[in-house]
């Protein structure tokens, strides 16, 4: 039977300091660069990731598969009919019996309240890789990447355009924890839910939700948007498209930020609607590192986690 110790879980960037951030990502930093990968390519031989996958991707299964098998790890895959959390067994006892197999869990799936509920009776590290309220994986990778291309991300200015969706809120977390100011354009009826914003006043954040994308853009370091219908959507498509519509990224808006703005994208992007070609595939676009980014900021999420 495993020793319960203080675990280091990666639930949400508001759940963690500045400080463990910042480690984690100096270490997938360090670990891109290559200065480190004598010492740290098998800092987790003999370790054992499962992947619970009750929603599927592309970039979060092999971003999180090639880079524990860089770090010399295993992975084991389990998709929704394998996993049945809540069904066949409970989220509680599952947890349990996956904690005496492996040495952490990764999780994607839609209800956030199982991440949390994994972590809790788990005894080893739980990696939320995507709920319907939150995306922090990704986030490592934006703030990486732009910091890459552009220096320090604290004191910029961010501009989200278009739904007020768990990215964005990832994003008003990363706002908080590294200095920077969020200004986000969502239609009234989706902006982000729940006490988000009187969560980052009293963190002394600057995030504020307005509704011209115009105004969020002007003279902004980065714009980001997202898909205006994700998976699992319950929304009438066409009655997101219409609200959504005047909130495109496209050359007009890019113009109005900063001329060395960047532009970003979790991907997968639908082209022509939250984004034009000309500016996904523009001088501006930094999307695909940011998709790169995601291999090396989740080895520094496992290196964190599992020590």
């Amino acid at each position: 039977m495993r020793r319960r110790k203080a675990l280091r879980h990666f639930i949400d960037l508001d759940t963690l300091d500045t400080v463990t951030l910042r480690r984690i990502l100096d270490t997938a930093t360090a670990l891109k660069r290559g200065d480190t990968v004598r010492r740290r390519r098998k800092v987790l031989a003999g370790r054992t990731l499962a992947m619970i996958f009750e929603k599927p991707s592309t970039r979060t299964r092999v971003s999180f598969e090639v880079g524990m098998r860089q770090l010399g790890g295993h992975v084991v895959v389990l998709g929704d009919q394998e996993a049945q959390l809540g069904r066949r067994e409970s989220v509680a006892d599952a947890a349990r019996v996956l904690s005496r197999y492996v040495d952490a869990i990764m999780i994607r799936t839609d209800d956030h309240e199982k991440v949390t509920e994994l972590a809790q009776y788990a005894t080893v590290p739980v990696i939320n890789g995507l709920t319907d309220d939150s995306h922090p994986c990704q986030l490592m990778a934006d703030v990486m990447t732009y910091e890459e291309h552009r220096g320090a991300i604290a004191g910029r200015t961010v501009a989200w355009c278009g739904d007020g969706n768990n990215v964005a809120r990832s994003w008003a977390h990363a706002a908080v924890r590294f200095g920077f100011r969020l200004r986000m354009a969502c239609p009234k009826p989706l902006r982000p839910r729940g006490g988000l914003l009187g969560w980052a006043r009293a963190e002394g954040g600057d995030v504020r939700v307005i509704d011209s994308p115009q105004a969020a853009v002007d003279d902004a370091d980065v714009v980001v948007t997202d898909a205006w219908v994700s998976m699992g959507c319950k929304e009438d498509a066409e009655k997101r498209h219409n609200m959504l519509a005047p909130y495109r990224v496209d050359d007009a808006l890019m113009a109005r930020a900063r001329a060395d703005a960047v532009f970003m994208h979790c991907l997968p992007a639908h082209r022509g609607q939250e984004v034009t070609d000309s500016v996904i595939d523009g001088p501006q676009s930094v999307v695909w590192d940011e998709a790169e980014n995601r291999l090396h900021a989740q080895k520094g999420i496992l290196a964190w986690c599992m020590g």
